[in-house]
């Protein structure tokens, strides 16, 4: 049994993740730390867990958390894992950040978009990038994990084949997302309160948005080269799911069979990723699940593809993933706690 810890186990991705950490068979929930709850029982906080995780919760501490646990999830707004996350921490402990700290590879990227000062730069250098389907030969190794954001994961998925296999033009890339509320956080924010959000739609972080330099730096290296997207997020009045739709214009001679190809070759085994063609994806159609959905078509008239991917923000696109991270690090089965298909199809 491996002795987990959360800490920041009270937000939303925070309580996904003791959720799903709860029903792992090979799981002992052995701290969870939230600043805001100190004292209470998690199921006090969450009573849909009541019984499933009846642990009382901490105050934060890194230091003994790491004494405590073989592997410790970090829930944390940004910049805060960076001046906590140690060496010595590392050699007792592995960590997982779902949050940004570890994403980008270069200091100077993450202080600009992030406007914060990093706090450990030697250890990006070891910090590997928790994609699973893409990297998960040096996740089986790495002792820091940076889980990846979760427009980013839906985004970089649903276009990876395209871009590795050549098939686009990488400076077309242009990428719509939109996601469920939850996406926010659980702290009180005016524009997440349902008056703000309920029977509307909009844009935001437009040009700016904190995920677009993790898109930019895995579809780089997948392209071989630097390349630039053009990402804009929306809001959608609905609770979780993300839906990605990624226009790019094709290359000289590439058709449907290409692309068709190019996805089964990459994911044909992927236990998390449903391919479904021209049959596109819906969030409904993952919602509850770790499987992100790809679906795609050709425009001839404009000669482009339009591919379109779907998670669950909350798993796929944090705590599932996670958990995902743990499994191949610890060689466990991947999909051991996982949920890969919908509870409730309605």
């Amino acid at each position: 049994m491996l002795h987990v810890g959360v800490i920041g186990a009270t937000g939303y991705a925070g309580a996904q993740l003791v959720s799903l950490l709860s029903g792992h068979p090979q799981v002992e929930l052995a701290y969870l730390a939230s600043h805001s709850y100190v004292g209470r029982r998690f199921s006090d906080i969450y009573p849909s867990l009541k019984g499933g995780c009846d642990l009382v919760l901490e105050e934060e501490d890194l230091e003994q958390a790491s004494k405590r646990c073989s592997v410790l999830f970090l829930a944390l707004p940004h910049g805060l894992a960076s001046h906590k996350v140690t060496e010595e921490i590392l050699k007792r402990c592995i960590i997982i950040d779902l949050g940004a700290d570890y994403r980008l590879h270069d200091k100077a990227v993450y202080e600009s978009w992030y406007k914060t000062e990093h706090g450990s730069e030697a250890l990006l250098q070891t910090a590997v990038y928790g994609l699973c389907e893409l990297h998960r030969s040096a996740i089986a190794g790495a002792n820091l994990i940076a889980n990846p954001g979760c427009y980013t994961t839906c985004s970089i998925l649903t276009l990876a084949p395209l871009v590795g296999e050549g098939l686009v033009n990488p400076s077309t890339l242009i990428i719509d997302s939109a996601s469920g509320v939850s996406g926010a956080g659980r702290s009180e924010k005016l524009d997440s309160l349902f008056c703000e959000c309920n029977e509307s739609y909009k844009a935001y972080g437009v040009t700016n948005h904190r995920h677009t330099p993790e898109i930019e730096q895995e579809l780089s290296l997948l392209n071989k080269e630097p390349l630039v997207v053009q990402f804009t997020p929306h809001l959608v009045p609905m609770n979780r799911g993300i839906l990605s739709t990624c226009y790019a214009n094709l290359k000289s001679g590439v058709g449907e069979a290409d692309i068709e190809s190019a996805y089964r070759t990459w994911y044909g085994n992927e236990p998390f990723i449903r391919l479904t063609g021209s049959l596109l994806p819906e969030t409904r159609f993952v919602r509850g699940t770790n499987t992100c959905a790809i679906g795609w078509k050709v425009d001839k008239r404009t000669s482009r593809v339009i591919a379109i991917g779907a998670i669950d923000n909350l798993i796929k696109g944090a705590a599932g993933q996670a958990v995902q991270n743990m499994n191949i690090r610890c060689n466990l089965d991947e999909g051991l706690g996982l949920p890969s298909t919908v509870a409730n199809p309605l």
